[in-house]
């Protein structure tokens, strides 16, 4: 029983180096190609994400028009490749300094 127990522990750690985080079940088919069609705004703690508004050509979201954050220069009309097409970004809330405002 031990020999067979060992054979089942390989697989499904061959199975785990394939995928990345699970990536493969959102999606069923990979990565996804979207086209950038805006760039809404800088975000994070040093602004070195940019959130985007993106159009999905491909799989079962084709022609939704979502919007993602991405790490690194991006422009209009770039191409993403993304691993997931169900969750979309949260929308960046401008901060209104009260301080400046007054004078």
């Amino acid at each position: 029983m031990a020999k067979t127990q060992k054979v089942v522990k390989e697989s499904k750690q061959e199975k785990s180096k394939v995928s990345s985080k699970g990536s493969e079940k959102l999606t069923g088919e990979g990565a996804v190609p979207a086209i950038v069609e805006a760039t809404l705004g800088r975000t994070g703690n040093k602004g070195e994400i940019t959130q985007v508004k993106c159009k999905i050509l491909q799989g079962k979201n084709r022609g939704k028009s979502m919007r993602r954050n991405v790490r690194g220069p991006v422009k209009k009309r770039d191409i993403l490749m993304l691993r997931e097409t169900e969750i979309e970004a949260r929308r960046i809330i401008n901060k209104i300094n009260k301080s400046s405002s007054n004078t």
